[in-house]
């Protein structure tokens, strides 16, 4: 495979792009922005979800068209299914990442790339099936436990295990079932949960002033769809906001418990989430001939969705939150992930860097942030601070923990000066994964004239600090000519390319640059005296990196593999 060096397409060829200053809010240029999208047609509009609703429905017939705006994205879909409309629509988001800044009239570069990343295809990722038939175990003390059962009662099948029996005055009518005892172990997912219980005892039916047990035993088991804790203690489950099913609120805090019953009582029938890591067990080198190999997804996944099984892993697609860990760190590709794939992923970058350099677009950085938090952060910039930097692209991604070394690899070979990747001031699970992928592009990235800049956390909460992290100078670098190859094939495949083209358009290209121990590349020392040619490795490496020749004894080693 060998990288183009044709002039580049951007990805929104034979486009109509309908491009809004939102009430004149924020300045356009639609000439520059064009620049970046030579291929598409610019319609300019002032208030285009108003008085002007009539251009996107005369624009919008037929073609594919892309409304730079996501804020009124129900309104112009919800149009163009009542009129029939016929075109192909997607949306990006200018106004809150570009147009609503201090920096807003140099801002047209980044436009034209927001928009060509808006026009890349992102197929729909696989689904996992949860089915529930609203069989819910309620764990709590007394009152609290009771009261959220009455509530879910006529929505649910109720049990109430309460950890905290205390001085329960007995109902007066047995409409769920009420044990007393502590949950010693909890497994499982929605649809599918198993509890083990010590303690365990049921209510003699003859209690009165309050709740009288008989004989607790230990170990019994209690199946359940839903786990609803209000225990107050601590979480019955690792990671457990990622578990699907099990709910937890803090039993003192009413709104969290409402808040809690409202989400639980919508909890029966089928659901669907997306499957996030697709797994080939024939590319897993985690065990071979009983020795260990590799545990660096079983090392990183804060859910324990990820088990032993003989020589490979298995992941459980229900139990997996999805923060991307075991993809970014699995050193042959074994586990990738799927939302979206990591070459869509990489197709949008490229597509937003040469969108940007077309544009004239100088010193871009790709900001990688995720939505819960990071396009919150950018949004509160845009409202109430000074908005985003013109040369600071955002791009949304499911994880910010799922960004691999092939993905900050890319994004410098494709031009852009510098990777920043948002996350919270403290992350709600171990980022330890994400630090050693950055740690190792910052070695490779220096070693090869980049700078010691190229790539770096901005830890925060608060949208002033990271417009001032995204503000910081950055050292200057030989002018290059940036790679376009596409990425194209599996992310070794991937990683191996963007390698290659960061090493052709280095300001400063070495041949070797020496890496930490636990980087997912190194060599392979073989004893020669010991080594009888048996080749059993050769069957043995789930890599293929070694081989051996078929008309003579002989074994070679792809340092690439």
């Amino acid at each position: 495979m060998t990288a183009t060096t044709d002039k580049p397409k951007t990805a929104i060829a034979a486009r109509t792009i309908l491009l809004c200053s939102c009430e004149g809010t924020m300045p356009l240029d639609p000439g520059i922005v064009a620049k970046g999208c030579d291929k598409a047609r610019i319609v300019p509009a002032r208030h285009l979800c108003g008085p002007e609703l009539d251009l996107f429905r005369k624009t919008a017939a037929h073609g594919v068209i892309t409304v730079a705006c996501t804020a009124q994205r129900a309104l112009f879909e919800e149009v163009a299914e009542d009129d029939e409309l016929k075109a192909a629509l997607t949306f990006a988001n200018v106004r809150e990442t570009a147009g609503w800044s201090m920096e807003a009239v140099n801002a047209a570069p980044k436009m034209a790339a927001l928009l060509a990343i808006a026009a890349v295809n992102v197929p729909a990722p696989t689904a996992v099936t949860f089915a529930s038939e609203g069989v819910a175990l309620i764990y709590g003390p007394g009152q609290v436990a009771l009261e959220a059962a009455a509530a879910l009662k006529d929505r649910l099948d109720i049990t109430v295990l309460l950890s905290d029996a205390g001085d329960v005055t007995p109902p007066a009518t047995n409409e769920f079932p009420i044990r007393r005892g502590s949950i010693k172990t909890a497994k499982g997912h929605l649809g599918a949960f198993e509890i083990t219980i010590d303690g365990f005892a049921a209510p003699a039916p003859s209690s009165r002033r309050s709740l009288a047990f008989g004989t607790a035993r230990n170990g019994a088991i209690s199946n359940a769809d839903i786990l609803i804790d209000l225990s107050g203690a601590k979480p019955l489950i690792n990671a457990h906001d990622l578990r699907e099913g099990y709910l937890r609120a803090d039993p003192n805090d009413q709104q969290a418990v409402q808040k809690l019953l409202l989400k639980a009582a919508d909890l029966t029938g089928t659901f669907d989430k997306p499957r996030y890591i697709e797994f080939r067990a024939d590319l897993c080198a985690h065990s071979r001939s009983r020795k260990i190999g590799c545990t660096r997804c079983l090392d990183l996944c804060p859910a324990g969705a990820i088990t032993p099984n003989g020589d490979v892993v298995a992941i459980d697609p229900h139990i997996c939150g999805g923060c991307g860990q075991c993809a970014a760190a699995c050193p042959t590709g074994a586990a990738a992930y799927a939302v979206p794939t990591v070459d869509v992923l990489l197709q949008q970058i490229r597509a937003g860097a040469i969108a940007y350099a077309e544009a004239g677009g100088r010193d871009g950085i790709l900001l990688l942030h995720d939505r819960a938090h990071g396009s919150a952060l950018i949004d509160a910039a845009a409202r109430l601070c000074d908005g985003l930097p013109a040369r600071a692209l955002p791009l949304e991604v499911n994880e910010v923990t799922q960004v691999g070394l092939e993905t900050i690899i890319a994004a410098i070979a494709y031009g852009f000066r510098a990777v920043r990747i948002l996350t919270r001031s403290t992350p709600r699970h171990d980022i330890a994964g994400l630090r050693q992928t950055i740690g190792t592009a910052s070695i490779i990235l220096a070693g090869e004239g980049f700078g010691g800049d190229a790539v770096s956390l901005i830890e925060t909460d608060d949208p002033d600090a990271m417009i001032t992290a995204l503000r910081v100078a950055l050292a200057p670098i030989p002018v290059r000519a940036a790679a376009t190859f596409m990425p194209i094939g599996q992310k070794r495949d991937v990683m191996k390319l963007a390698l290659r083209e960061l090493h052709r358009t280095a300001p400063t290209p070495q041949p070797r640059i020496d890496l930490p121990k636990g980087a997912v590349f190194g060599g392979l020392a073989i004893d020669t005296a010991g080594c009888t040619l048996c080749l059993s490795c050769v069957s043995a490496c789930p890599a293929s990196a070694l081989g051996d020749a078929a008309d003579r004894p002989q074994l070679s080693f792809d340092e690439s593999l």
